[in-house]
């Protein structure tokens, strides 16, 4: 029976499922940043109006306009110097941890010119700080903040999610590869079964590799049907001795080991094929 779809299945919900987990995370994390960046503005909102000498006068719902982009709006007109609301966001935003990349917009509510704007970089080289000395007289302003490239750097998302990707396809190539390792024995008809490069014939007692036939004594070939059966799996001494000896007379400690020796030289041809000793508790055939 092919199994193939069964495991391409088993990977497509391997990748599906890291997805998910994936993007709740992401989210979930989304979420938490704008829910900080509403409040870091509400506390710019508070530091405005106290320079205003306004400590009654409502800061209005800051509103996420965009995706990163959120807008700062006033119950009454105010003013403010811009050198102040630099030093004022920059103070609010570092408390909260936020990004040190954004650009600022102050709009005029009536006409929705922009009266003025900044933008703050990694660096205070990068950054753009126009007039911090002109005084923005009394008025009806909205203030919107733009993080920039947030949707590219915070949280390093798309690196997380390539990581998953390409961890579902390496889990999907192990599945088939481990796959394919099992299947190098498979009975190809009747008479034989493959083994690596090898046919085992074991109503004949003997190996064959390309024209080159390989006599096998009736315990070899008792003990290569088991390992076959087994494949990469340890069988203990005991029972490989109890299966092939038990019924065949006086049993000596040392023949399964020569047995063993004598299957290894047989099987040399193929260097992916092992015979291992796993000390103090059986062997085990390999298949690389």
């Amino acid at each position: 029976m092919n199994r193939k779809p069964t495991y391409l299945f088993v990977a497509v919900l391997f990748l599906i499922l890291f997805t998910w987990i994936f993007s709740c995370n992401s989210n979930k994390n989304k979420d938490d940043f704008s829910e900080q960046v509403k409040v870091s503005l509400r506390d710019v909102g508070h530091q405005l109006l106290l320079t205003n000498q306004d400590s009654t006068s409502l800061i209005l719902p800051i509103i996420e306009i965009d995706a990163f982009k959120y807008e700062l709006s006033f119950q009454n007109k105010l003013s403010f110097e811009p050198e102040n609301l630099v030093a004022i966001i920059k103070s609010s935003f570092k408390k909260a941890n936020l990004s040190n990349k954004y650009r600022v917009e102050v709009i005029n509510c009536t006409d929705k010119e922009v009266v003025y704007s900044y933008e703050i970089q990694s660096t205070e080289k990068k950054s753009i700080i126009p007039c911090k000395g002109r005084f923005l007289p009394k008025n009806c302003y909205t203030i919107e903040v733009k993080f920039i490239d947030e949707t590219k750097n915070t949280f390093s998302n798309k690196p997380f999610l390539y990581l998953l990707i390409f961890s579902a396809f390496g889990f999907s190539f192990l599945i088939f590869n481990t796959k394919k390792q099992v299947k190098s024995i498979e009975k190809s008809d009747e008479n034989y079964v493959l083994i690596g490069s090898f046919r085992f014939y074991p109503e004949q007692n003997k190996l064959v590799k390309e024209t080159i036939e390989i006599p096998l004594s009736k315990k070899e070939r008792e003990l290569l049907e088991i390992f076959i059966a087994n494949p990469n799996q340890v069988i203990k001494r005991e029972v490989l001795t109890k299966k092939v000896w038990e019924d065949n007379g006086v049993f000596v400690g040392r023949s399964l080991d020569t047995y063993i020796s004598k299957l290894r030289k047989k099987l040399k041809g193929d260097t992916s094929i092992k015979l291992t000793n796993v000390h103090g508790v059986g062997y085990k055939l390999e298949l690389e």
